[in-house]
């Protein structure tokens, strides 16, 4: 068992993380407060190629796998996850395109994606129903000539109405309103499409400079080469893109518990307290250690579970226990990190405190805390219900 990456990995995380540091975390506190998509940070991480790493070669990627991923999505996250998020949401999405869509789809719509030029996005939530999909309402109705009608609201969606967005693929109803059993399809739908239009931005907690919005669809006009997979089967092939959603998730809340550690040492080391540096007090060290296990512990499980997909074997109970584990433990060192800073990590300017609230939602996007749960208790072999 070889827990060391090669040295092409280490020379790119490292690139990544310059340009991350140097570039986007100066800007982070401001972009938080202006709540705006930075295109241009988005763009040249894009020319670094970060959007590029898991997608073949034939559609402009570099055909690495998706550790790769992994320790680029990770370095981002570390100085803003508001930014790494926009980034993990467009590569999950076209990585379903490039799994599941047609030879003509990924022709025409991946290269812009994995150049970063253009940003993506997938749609499943709805006002009712997240986690629950068999609770979808969205429906799409087929016509005469062979295309599709779509009519329905999708919820908290990433990515759909920044000036470079280009498609979302969302997920319908497509079986009659009678039948016995719902069947769903999943369609790529271009921003342009004739009947599909994107709400107000959310005012939000956190993640304040991604771009969140409702999704509204009145009798949207889809031709028949839209659908993704097969007629049907698009609920399956939505839980397959929230499975690597899911990684890149527990990837972000592992930059952002990095991050949180990082500023706690530093700070430690520099805060005078009680005729000393603060990190010569045993409580306060003792904080930092807990911080540092946990980050290292959500570090081997994020990373096990992407070997495992590079492998050909992917493992549900590890994707759930990298995502359960990673994204719980980002909201504790965060708040850990606050407390080692005191007064001063309650203010807005103490990038912890910005880390709490972004990351906030990790527990519950991509599948709960508590659907995580109920899924490695199902891989353990017991009777789970869903």
């Amino acid at each position: 068992m070889d827990f060391d990456l090669s040295q092409q990995q280490q020379d790119f995380q490292a690139n990544i993380r310059e340009f991350a540091q140097s570039e986007i975390a100066p800007r982070a506190e401001q972009l938080d407060r202006d709540g705006e998509f930075p295109t241009d940070l988005f763009q040249k991480l894009g020319e670094l190629g970060v959007m590029s790493i898991p997608f073949e070669e034939e559609y402009g990627g570099m055909g690495l796998g998706v550790l790769d991923a992994v320790l680029a999505i990770e370095e981002i996250a570390r100085a803003d996850q508001s930014l790494a998020v926009s980034v993990m949401v467009s590569v999950a999405t076209g990585l379903t395109v490039q799994r599941f869509g047609t030879e003509e789809q990924k022709k025409k719509w991946l290269p812009d994606i994995v150049s970063g030029q253009r940003i993506c996005s997938i749609a499943g939530t709805e006002p009712d129903a997240g986690s629950d999909t068999a609770g979808f309402k969205t429906r799409a109705r087929l016509l005469e000539d062979g295309s599709w009608s779509l009519t329905g609201e999708k919820a908290y969606i990433t990515n759909p109405g920044t000036d470079i967005s280009s498609f979302t693929l969302i997920l319908a109803v497509s079986s009659p309103k009678d039948a016995e059993t719902k069947k769903y399809t999943l369609f790529l739908t271009p921003n342009d499409a004739p009947g599909y239009t994107r709400g107000e931005k959310y005012k939000k907690m956190g993640w304040r400079s991604s771009d969140t919005r409702p999704l509204y669809l009145d009798e949207c006009q889809l031709p028949a080469e839209a659908v993704v997979g097969e007629i049907g089967g698009g609920r399956w092939v939505l839980h397959k893109g929230y499975q690597a959603a899911r990684l890149f998730l527990s990837t972000c809340s592992l930059g952002l518990a990095q991050a949180s550690l990082d500023h706690a040492i530093a700070y430690a080391k520099e805060r005078q307290a009680f005729g000393g540096s603060l990190g010569k007090l045993q409580l306060i060290q003792e904080m930092i250690a807990k911080m540092a296990v946990k980050v290292d512990c959500a570090r081997l499980l994020t990373y096990r579970a992407a070997c495992q997909v590079d492998a050909g074997k992917p493992d549900m109970k590890a994707l759930s226990m990298a995502k359960l584990y990673a994204t719980e433990i980002g909201s504790e060192v965060a708040n850990m990190a606050i407390q080692v800073h005191g007064g001063w990590g309650f203010m807005d300017d103490c990038p912890v405190s910005r880390y709490l609230r972004d990351n906030r939602v990790c527990t519950i996007g991509d599948g709960s805390s508590q659907i995580q749960t109920l899924l490695i208790a199902r891989e353990c072999g017991l009777d789970v219900t869903f």
